[in-house]
């Protein structure tokens, strides 16, 4: 799948991608909240990542910002199922960008296409001392859901506490409405 807003191009990642992958991660601050990026993160690390099977249903992306030139990598996006075979939604924004927008932008993007996919909603979390994502994702419309829970953070190498948000994406028509009944 690919998307393309004002300032971005959200397309998959492709073998050719790792090493400007490797540089826009490889960023501890970034690393450190994401759920499953090794620290420190390097060339090797993004090549796995490029190779690993994807759900065909389920993007998993790169952001360029587009320019005059060549696009420019950055960040990441996607949509995962998990465990409890709930759609999570992820992103990442590579330190030197961070503040313009790119992480709502692309946000916007990848929820329009789990509409598209029919999906009936869209889970997220971010970790308690990164409030910058919760702003983010508060923005794009999740609402908290008041629950905590523990995540495994691979660079941290421990369980952080993670703020669980949600998103519903099923618009309630008129048959929903009190009147009506």
């Amino acid at each position: 799948m690919f998307a393309r807003t004002e300032r971005l191009l959200l397309r998959p990642g492709f073998p050719e991608d790792a090493p400007a992958l490797a540089g826009a991660i490889a960023d501890e601050q970034i690393v450190r909240n994401l759920g499953s990026a090794p620290w420190p993160y390097g060339l090797a690390d993004a090549k796995a990542g490029l190779s690993k099977p994807q759900d065909p249903g389920l993007p998993s992306m790169l952001i360029f910002e587009r320019t005059a030139a060549a696009p420019r990598l950055v960040g990441g996006c996607g949509l995962n199922r998990k465990p409890s075979g709930a759609i999570e939604m992820g992103y990442w924004i590579r330190r030197s960008d961070w503040g313009r927008g790119f992480a709502s932008e692309a946000g916007t993007a990848l929820i329009d296409i789990a509409r598209a996919l029919r999906l009936d909603r869209l889970e997220a979390g971010h970790f308690v001392d990164n409030p910058a994502s919760a702003r983010v994702l508060e923005k794009l419309g999740f609402r908290p859901t008041g629950l905590s829970a523990p995540r495994f953070s691979c660079a941290r190498g421990a369980e952080v506490v993670t703020n669980l948000y949600r998103l519903s994406l099923v618009s309630r028509g008129c048959e929903d409405c009190p009147r009506r009944r």
